[in-house]
């Protein structure tokens, strides 16, 4: 891992994220959402970091959402 990569990294864990990721599988009619990581801006606003602690392999999407207060306690939408 690199320096700036290190910078990065340590900068991400004092910040909120910018995005929740979250994985949506739709059965039926019904839509199952997983949250599945985070993503953070770039400093210069040119991009995003996705993390994902989760990678779904059954199909479905991705979908990034701005985080509100109970995605931060670990409540699903």
């Amino acid at each position: 891992m690199t320096q700036n990569e290190k910078q990065t990294r340590k900068s991400r864990e004092h910040q909120a994220p910018a995005y929740i990721a979250w994985h949506v599988d739709e059965k039926g009619k019904k839509s199952f959402w997983t949250r599945i990581g985070a993503a953070w801006r770039h400093e210069d606003g040119e991009g995003l970091t996705l993390q994902l602690d989760l990678v779904p392999v059954n199909g479905g999407r991705i979908t990034l959402r701005v985080p509100k207060a109970a995605d931060n306690e670990g409540a699903g939408a």
